[in-house]
């Protein structure tokens, strides 16, 4: 604990790193994500030249999110009774055989649209075992007062990938076509089993098994009891329904259409956003927040709806990457400071039953707003599409500050 303390104010974003399991999750985490951030536009692209359809891709990543979260909530459950290490080993080398399976598909000529439906499923089936039993990992690897620092740095591994991996997949898809890109994604799941291979986290606190189903109910009635956990996850049910649904499935119709680019500009939007992101979580870890923690990200998630807004109805191209970098920043910093508090303020034996239900949530009307955008991306242009997600996502969250807790939550 002395040597935490010790550790001057400039260095503590890398605090976490001085563990072991920590460098090995971290590194592996790195890896896998910049392979998924690089695969989520080559498959959008992809998608959008096989059949020149936005709506295309809107089903998708609707099957791929129904697939999550078909499983996510056993994933919760299996991780808070088994071990979350082997989970995510059993989860990394399923993705490995699908994924691998789309590039040999690809790469022979023979992949449909109907192939690309199944394939996206099945991987969304094998992620929502992997997403809880992560959470889960994390505290077992680092000691708690480091927990901060080591949500910023996944969050700046996360955000590093979108900076990054948007770049390679528009370079490698622009030089060897979407196999390679493909199979690239896969094998970085096989770099991630061999780093969670080799963690040797603590044996977490265990509540009594009672039968999945059961631990299920459990983790809800848990989260129904948080006025500030079961109001945030109820909100960006819809927040991600109206916003982040439109900038899935339209931002490649907003590259081409609008500011009439190609490919390498798709990609570099979404690398502009990785970059604000580490800002934010960089900026989360220096300034360790501890009070209001509440208030504060309620109001950053309304300013990235507003910059949402900016980017969608943007003029200029270099407006938009602006607004894209300063989306990124509020992100960053958001999304460090909620799972942090998952990791402080949820029981253990709960984290990773608590972790799926976010998800579930959060995630659960996202399929209903990616398919009613694939329907109406025809009937206007997709910035006022996207604009209009957005300010309806504002006077969502403006909604959540009307709870007392989420106002004065620490």
């Amino acid at each position: 604990m002395e040597a935490i303390t010790a550790a001057p104010s400039r260095a503590r974003v890398l605090q976490a790193l001085r563990s072991r399991n920590f460098r090995l999750l971290w590194t592996g985490q790195t890896v896998s994500m910049l392979g998924d951030t690089a695969f989520l536009v080559a498959l959008g692209w992809r998608t959008f030249t096989l059949t020149g359809s936005a709506r295309s891709l809107g089903y998708v990543l609707t099957l791929q999110g129904v697939g999550l979260l078909l499983t996510v909530l056993v994933g919760g459950a299996l991780a808070d009774r088994y071990d979350r290490r082997k989970l995510m080993l059993v989860s990394d080398f399923a993705r490995f055989g699908l994924i691998g399976a789309l590039t040999v598909i690809d790469g022979t000529g023979h992949l449909s649209f109907g192939i690309l439906l199944g394939l996206a499923f099945a991987e969304g089936l094998a992620t929502g075992f992997f997403t809880p039993a992560l959470g889960g990992l994390v505290p077992l690897v680092v000691e708690e007062p480091r927990l901060g620092s080591a949500n910023a740095l996944i969050g700046m591994a996360r955000q590093g990938s979108l900076l990054i991996g948007p770049s390679v997949a528009g370079l490698l898809y622009g030089f060897a076509g979407s196999t390679v890109v493909f199979g690239f994604n896969a094998t970085s799941y096989l770099v991630s089993f061999a780093f969670v291979w080799a963690t040797r986290p603590r044996v977490p606190e265990r509540g009594a098994a009672e039968g999945t189903l059961r631990e299920i109910g459990a983790g809800f009635r848990y989260v129904a009891g948080v006025p500030w956990l079961w109001v945030t996850i109820s909100l960006f049910a819809f927040v991600l329904m109206c916003q982040w649904a439109p900038i899935q499935v339209l931002t490649p119709k907003l590259v081409r259409a609008h500011f009439h680019l190609g490919v390498g500009a798709y990609g570099v939007i979404f690398s502009m956003l990785g970059a604000g992101m580490i800002v934010g979580a960089v900026a989360f870890a220096q300034l360790d927040l501890r009070r209001k923690r509440g208030l504060i990200s309620y109001l950053i998630w309304m300013v990235n709806s507003l910059l949402v807004v900016a980017f969608a109805l943007s003029p200029w191209y270099s407006l938009a990457i602006l607004a894209s970098f300063l989306r990124g920043t509020c992100i960053g910093f958001g999304v460090a400071v909620w799972e942090t508090m998952l990791m402080e303020l949820v029981p253990q034996h709960m984290l990773s039953r608590v972790i799926s239900l976010d998800w579930f949530g959060s995630f659960g009307l996202t399929p209903i707003g990616l398919v009613v955008v694939g329907a109406i991306s025809g009937l206007a242009a997709p910035g006022p599409i996207i604009a209009l997600g957005a300010c309806i996502s504002i006077l969502i969250v403006a909604g959540g500050l009307f709870s007392r807790q989420i106002r004065e939550i620490d």
